[in-house]
Parts: C-alpha cells; sequence; structure tokens
C-alpha cells in the first residue's frame, strides 16, 4: 500500500480546451491535523431540518439588535454557501445548534455555540465532539471555541477534538480526510458511545467526514451510506473529495500538467473557477496573441474535477470540453479526469471504479483501516 507521505511522479499528462480536451484534477500538500473543506457544483434545494437545538447567543441575550445581525450573518454565510457548493443551502445559526442521528452511534450537526451545548450533548449519550471548524468560522459567528472546550474538559464523560478543514473547499476536503479521519477513528476506538461530528453548518464538511468514516471503517458502500445520510439530514457532501481520497490512500498521489484553453479573441479576460482552488476563487488565463487563445497551465493531482470559465463576468461552460451530467435544476460544468498515463496502470483502474462502483474489496479496507492506525497524529 501506498502512503500519501510519499508521492510517486509519473509522466505528464496534458489535456487541452477549445475543441475536446480533459481536464485535471488539482491537490495541494498533505498536513496533519488542520483540514481544508471541500465542495462539487450541481444544484439541489434543501434547507437544513432542526432535529433539537440549543438556544443562540442572540436569544440569550433578548437583544433584538443582536438577533437583526445573527440573521444577517446566516443570510451571509447561506449565500456564501449556495454559491461555493453549488445546491441551494440554508443555515440558520439564530436558531441554535441542530443535528441529526445517522446512525445510533454517529450524529452529524451543526456547531456548538455555548457550553450548554455541551450538556445537551451528554444528555444524549455524546461521547466524542469532533469539530472540524477553522478559527475563522468560529469568530464569523462569535463562537467561543476556548469556553467550550475549557467546559467540556471538566467532564471525564465526553471528549472534545478539533481537526480542521477549509470551508467549502473540495480539495482540501480531499487532501485533509485521511488526517481528519484517523483521528476519528482513533477517538472512536478510545471513548466508544456516541460520536457528533460538526462543521458549522453541518451540511458539508461534517457529513463528508462521517460518510469517509462510514465508507472506510464501517464497512458500507458509499453509495449506500450518501443514501442513508441524505434520508437522515439534507446537506451537501462532496462525494467525489471521498472517493478521490480513498484512491490517494490505497495508490498515492501524483501530479500531472494540465492545459486548459478558451478561443475567443473578442473577450477581455477569462477565469476559471472549481479545479483544485473551489468555487470562491478564480485563476486568469493567458491570452496568445498570435493564437487568439487563453491558456492555463496547471499541475493536479490524480483525480476528477470540475470547474467553469468567467467570460468578462459571465460565468459559463466550454462546449468542446467534457461537461457533467444536467443535474436536477439543469446545472451543468466542465470536468477533467487526470488518471496515470497507463490506463492498466492499479492507480488508473482503482479510480476509475471507485467513480463508477463506489465500492472497495475487503484487502482494500483492510488496508484502508491499517493507514488510518498508523498515520501520525503530528507532522
Amino acid at each position: 500500500m501506498n502512503c500519501l507521505h510519499n508521492l510517486s511522479r509519473s509522466p505528464a499528462l496534458l489535456l487541452q480546451s477549445p475543441t475536446c480536451h480533459q481536464r485535471k484534477p488539482f491537490f495541494g500538500p498533505i498536513n496533519t491535523l488542520r483540514v481544508v473543506n471541500t465542495t462539487d457544483l450541481s444544484r439541489r434545494s434543501m434547507a437544513i431540518k432542526a432535529t433539537s437545538g440549543s438556544t443562540s447567543s442572540a436569544e440569550i441575550s433578548g437583544n433584538a439588535s443582536g438577533a437583526d445581525v445573527e440573521e444577517v450573518k446566516s443570510d451571509t454565510y447561506s449565500h456564501n454557501m449556495t454559491e461555493a457548493m453549488g445546491a441551494v443551502l440554508t443555515y440558520r445559526h439564530e436558531l441554535g445548534m441542530n443535528y441529526n442521528f445517522i446512525r445510533p452511534d454517529l450524529i452529524v450537526g451543526s456547531c456548538l455555540q455555548t457550553p450548554h451545548d455541551v450538556d445537551k450533548l451528554r444528555a444524549i449519550g455524546v461521547k466524542t465532539i469532533f469539530c472540524l471548524q477553522q478559527n475563522p468560522d468560529l469568530e464569523y459567528f462569535g463562537v467561543d471555541i476556548g469556553a467550550i472546550q475549557e467546559y467540556a474538559s471538566t467532564f471525564d464523560d465526553i471528549e472534545h477534538l478539533r481537526a480542521e478543514i477549509r470551508d467549502f473547499d473540495a480539495h482540501d476536503l480531499r487532501l485533509r480526510l485521511p488526517a481528519v479521519v484517523s483521528e476519528l477513528y482513533h477517538a472512536v476506538n478510545r471513548n466508544g458511545g456516541v460520536t457528533y461530528i460538526h462543521c458549522t453548518a453541518g451540511m458539508g464538511r461534517a457529513p463528508a467526514t462521517a460518510l469517509a468514516y462510514m465508507f472506510w471503517v464501517q464497512g458500507y458502500k458509499l453509495d449506500e451510506a450518501v443514501k442513508l445520510l441524505l434520508s437522515k439530514r439534507p446537506c451537501f457532501p462532496k462525494v467525489d473529495a471521498i472517493k478521490s481520497a480513498t484512491a490517494d490512500i490505497l495508490t498515492g498521489l501524483k501530479k500531472k500538467p494540465v492545459t486548459l484553453t478558451w478561443k475567443d479573441n473578442n473577450c477581455s479576460t477569462v477565469e476559471v473557477s472549481g479545479l483544485d482552488i473551489g468555487w470562491g476563487q478564480r485563476i486568469p488565463l493567458n491570452f496568445d496573441e498570435e493564437q487568439g487563445l487563453w491558456t492555463l497551465k496547471k499541475e493536479l493531482f490524480e483525480g476528477r474535477y470540475e470547474y467553469k470559465y468567467i467570460i468578462d463576468g459571465e460565468w459559463t461552460t466550454n462546449q468542446h470540453e467534457q461537461i457533467t451530467t444536467p443535474n436536477k435544476d439543469g446545472h451543468v460544468n466542465n470536468y477533467v479526469q487526470v488518471f496515470d498515463d497507463d490506463s492498466n496502470s492499479a492507480s488508473a483502474s482503482l479510480r476509475t471504479r471507485l467513480f463508477e462502483d463506489s465500492d472497495l474489496t475487503t484487502e482494500e479496507r483492510e488496508n484502508i483501516k491499517k493507514f488510518l492506525e498508523t498515520f501520525p497524529a503530528d507532522e
């Protein structure tokens, strides 16, 4: 089994754009417990259902203006989440913590807001609180994570852990999942009982982490785990990131050069969003006056990446490149699959199979468990 620490490199694979070309995925270095988020682009309409919740800080204070501020922040966050994740998602922080049992021993939910939320989780048997938020996420909604951690530490029957993943970043999610799920795996083995996995809204990072755990550790086929999770909680986990992370563990990471092109000498700016930078950022293409071509050359890790062009500020797809199947809202993106040059190689075969079948052999699952058991807690 290859390890993520030793990334082998294979010959470059060049892609092109204006006329049928493939696109390649993107990946960054792997660090240990500082996770980043992940996201795909396809539209679904869903609003979070609160199964149980605590009183928000705004409600506790009884300050109407404070409540208004919370609502505005929730509106802004929901808008950003919808834009970045490609799904119509709504999170109301002012309504307090909300969650759903996915299995009797596994809960996915939104962030804790006050130390009092620790009491609520202890009351339902939670032994591990697994927080995926980064500090800017906490600061945005004014969550005092220090107070929550300090309060949790006063009890010997619950543990609060943090394993950060960047919000709205599918690439970071892919890279961070192995380290994060390893930490989760050890915590569950150590504490037993019910595990509470949360990000900010409990709609992206947390469900994706829960799915990876169900897939890698609990023996579910990925499709079955997704079906179960979505039957319990409306959310939008980045399943492709889980598939790529699975292949990364089993075969290692390899980068290949990719070239994207857009043919149009009448526009003033051409940018690309998606790929390995997420939907909240853009990369400009360079213009070649002689060829009348806009070009982007980039190295991407093996995997499948969705992206879109922004031409003079307008989002669009390149009809000469691979396009995703329309989702429920008719939304499509360009995509590129970056595999080993040798289509018969173990890496290419595994990545192709995971995107078609989404299941693991007994040996592959055992190898992943060994990887999770031995992944270093700190680097």
